[in-house]
């Protein structure tokens, strides 16, 4: 294998992994809170339209990543109004997300359709992005360093601020956290809007960066593998890092194996490769001794009602 080669397996590599991990970040986030959204595929579609559609129009790509994170915050806003005000099943409503950002982005992406833009263009001088070796390091989107940056800040948040414990109190205990003062409703909506933003974030990496034009259903499914990414982490932000990069390499299988001229397997067989994985991880964890499987929040998914 020549360096060339070697320097291309891992860009690629992290350009699959940035996504799901901007994704998965959010909703680790939410989780985190004792909230379970289901919507992330949702989420990620109407950031990755909204992102398409503003930089398409505006010229500005910085401008359509934040339309991106309002779109994806703005859609949290329902779940969490139906889930947090009104009490309904976050499993049903996280579902009803996803069908709902399908049917929205396809909606508004019909005019976009073949359509391209100007991606976001590199932070570092060309000298660097350029460079045959030196753009391993320096030739990524400024998504891949946000992702970086935000894997460690959301570690820092949860571990060592006192607004990051609040809300793994609320997440392991509400009602306790309710009787001494906080208020669990609104943390959550936070959460929760926290938590769409990043997805909003995801989505417009693949319509801004990896394929910058617009096709329909573009995220491919991957807002689902974000969410059994979380649980594959056990709620920790930097085994969430390792595990986006794990699944990265697994989603990238099938372009290398063409590249390579590897035809041992079915091209269909490695396409459907990470979500193969994601069903393994989950069964695996199912399974795992009781101590794995209850680092998930204690109120992970139980709607919560004041009593006083």
């Amino acid at each position: 294998m020549t360096t060339a080669i070697f320097i291309s397996i891992i860009m690629t590599l992290v350009g699959a992994a940035t996504p799901i991990l901007l994704a998965a970040l959010g909703e680790l986030v939410v989780e985190k809170s004792g909230v379970l959204n289901l919507g992330l595929e949702g989420m990620m579609l109407i950031g990755a339209v909204t992102a398409f559609g503003v930089t398409f129009t505006t010229g500005s790509a910085s401008l359509g990543l934040v339309a991106a994170m309002a779109a994806g915050a703005a859609a949290s806003m329902i779940f969490a109004f139906l889930t947090l005000t009104l009490t309904a099943n976050q499993v049903a409503t996280g579902l009803a997300l996803t069908i709902f950002g399908i049917g929205l982005s396809s909606l508004i992406g019909q005019n976009f359709v073949g359509r391209t833009v100007s991606g976001l263009e590199h932070i570092f001088p060309a000298a660097l992005a350029d460079d045959p070796i030196g753009r391993v390091l320096f030739g990524y989107s400024p998504l891949v360093y946000i992702s970086l940056i935000m894997t460690v800040l959301v570690a820092w948040f949860l571990r060592r601020s006192r607004a990051g414990l609040i809300l793994r109190a609320i997440g392991e205990s509400d009602e306790a956290a309710h009787s001494i003062g906080y208020s669990v409703i609104r943390v959550r909506y936070l959460a929760v809007a926290f938590g769409g933003a990043m997805a909003g974030l995801g989505g417009a990496y693949y319509s801004l960066v990896m394929t910058p034009m617009w096709a329909d259903r573009l995220t491919a499914g991957r807002g689902w593998i974000a969410l059994a990414l979380v649980v594959f982490a056990s709620w920790r932000p930097l085994r969430l890092l390792g595990g986006a990069y794990l699944f990265g390499a697994v989603m990238t299988l099938e372009l290398h194996a063409k590249a390579a001229g590897i035809n041992i397997v079915p091209p269909e067989f490695l396409a459907m490769l990470p979500y193969l994985a994601t069903i393994v991880v989950l069964t695996l964890i199912s399974i795992a001794p009781s101590g794995r499987r209850n680092a998930a929040p204690a109120c992970l998914g139980k709607p919560f009602r004041a009593t006083g």
